[in-house]
């Protein structure tokens, strides 16, 4: 049977490292802080903010929710953003993605201190995590890289494909695999026989953003199968293509009229040697990467 590498558990474990940082900076007069600005009102991204928020709160750092209205001008978030930067109880910056059409996100990204920079997202802290050298990494990749170690999954050595080459997972989780001595392989959507090259996968990380993209022929018997892939299945066709005689999933979608899949078809997982689930697996990594990122940026500022 494959282990089911369990995303909430090693969160919960990584939470408790970090409240017990949080403590032993507190008695050296240390405060981590986060700033999270979140523009207008997109559903989804209020949830997300506000399940960081908490995090914070539960795990002992301060919190700075920012709500500007969804008129906000390009201009005004650079200022808002060069305030944060100069606000010394401010150790990272969060700026809550998409923003308003209207709104130069690339340049506010590019314009926070990438000593803040608690996402990882600016070209310093990518430039650094290239070279090897201390940096805030993008916290989805990191967390990957946490629940393989934590699982006790060998990395050096392994050969390592990675599926999807964006600069906020796919390039950066190659470089940390990388740098823990895996052989790593980027595929993307021009690579020939895709197939070929994913059998051959020790570790294979998708992270393509395609439903169901990798299927069992993809891969290798016994291979680690690391999905990072959300996708939402809302049709009756969809779900019977990947879920079908599924009772735990045909109650979800008979409840909620979708079904959230990653982006590996879920009968690859049960010839796979270990997987992470979808839901489940590298999500709740997520938060608890982006609070340990935040103790470290108030560790380096400092020189702790």
């Amino acid at each position: 049977m494959p282990m089911i590498l369990v995303g909430a558990s090693i969160a919960a474990a990584i939470k408790q490292e970090v409240a017990e940082e949080v403590k032993a900076l507190a008695a050296r007069g240390v405060r981590p802080g986060l700033a999270a600005v979140l523009v207008g009102h997109v559903p989804a991204s209020e949830i997300y903010v506000r399940s960081k928020v908490q995090a914070c709160a539960e795990l002992g750092l301060y919190s700075d929710l920012i709500t500007p209205p969804d008129t906000v001008t390009t201009a005004e978030m650079h200022a808002l953003v060069a305030q944060l930067n100069a606000r010394d109880n401010i150790d990272g910056i969060l700026i809550q993605l998409p923003l308003p059409p209207h709104v130069d996100a690339k340049s506010l990204l590019d314009a926070v201190d990438p000593a803040k920079d608690v996402d990882g997202f600016h070209p310093v802290n990518a430039g650094r995590l290239l070279a090897g050298r201390p940096a805030l990494a993008p916290c989805t990749p990191a967390g990957v890289i946490e629940i393989l170690k934590r699982s006790e999954i060998p990395i050096a050595g392994q050969h390592a494909v990675v599926v999807g080459r964006s600069d906020i997972v796919g390039k950066p989780v190659a470089m940390l695999l990388l740098h823990q001595n895996a052989t790593v392989t980027i595929c993307h959507s021009k690579t020939r026989d895709l197939p070929a090259i994913t059998r051959q996968a020790d570790i294979l990380v998708a992270a393509i953003g395609r439903a169901g993209f990798i299927t069992p022929e993809m891969i290798k018997p016994g291979a680690t199968l690391i999905d990072v892939g959300m996708n939402r299945l809302n049709t009756r066709e969809e779900f019977d293509r990947f879920f079908k005689g599924n009772a735990k999933r045909e109650a979800a979608f008979a409840k909620g009229g979708s079904v959230v899949i990653g982006d590996i078809d879920p009968k690859a997982f049960e010839i796979s040697g270990a997987y992470t689930p979808v839901p489940g697996g590298v999500g709740p990594l997520t938060i608890a990467m982006l609070m340990a990122n935040t103790v470290r940026a108030a560790k380096m500022r400092r020189g702790l």
